[in-house]
């Protein structure tokens, strides 16, 4: 499985989005500006956002978007379906009509490995990279 820039770049717009105050909201050319992701790019991974319910736009000049709901309940997972679809390593996963699916050595095999990407980026919250940014962010001393 690879994450394309879809998955990549809403991550980060999100994070930015998440990092803001509450109440506030940021317009895609000021995302765009902080994370150097083209805005043109950015309302497209936003269609499919607002789609999700992950985020809602405010239009207008002074528009932007926000977190349609609390950052604590958002799972990674859910981003990246919003913008990249399916993220099972083989298609079969996907269909149960599968001709070869009683046969199939290797089935099992991608029906685990299934489990274990949905399993892991569903454990991860937007809240998470939340916390990690700001961990990682904090200068160091030296004493």
């Amino acid at each position: 499985m690879r994450i394309s820039t879809k998955g990549r770049y809403s991550l980060i717009a999100l994070l930015y989005i998440a990092l803001l105050k509450k109440g506030n909201y940021a317009s895609a050319r000021e995302i765009s500006d902080a994370t150097g992701i083209s805005e043109g790019y950015l309302e497209q991974l936003f269609i499919a956002l607002r789609k999700s319910g992950i985020i809602q736009g405010v239009r207008g000049p002074q528009g932007g978007y926000f977190l349609e709901r609390d950052a604590n309940y958002i799972a990674v997972g859910e981003i990246l379906r919003s913008v990249e679809g399916s993220l099972s390593p083989t298609e079969c996963v996907n269909s149960r009509s599968c001709p070869n699916e009683q046969t199939c050595s290797s089935r099992q095999t991608w029906d685990n490995l299934n489990e274990g990407i949905r399993s892991f980026v569903d454990s991860i919250t937007l809240a998470d990279l939340v916390h990690d940014y700001a961990v990682n962010d904090e200068p160091e001393y030296a004493i």
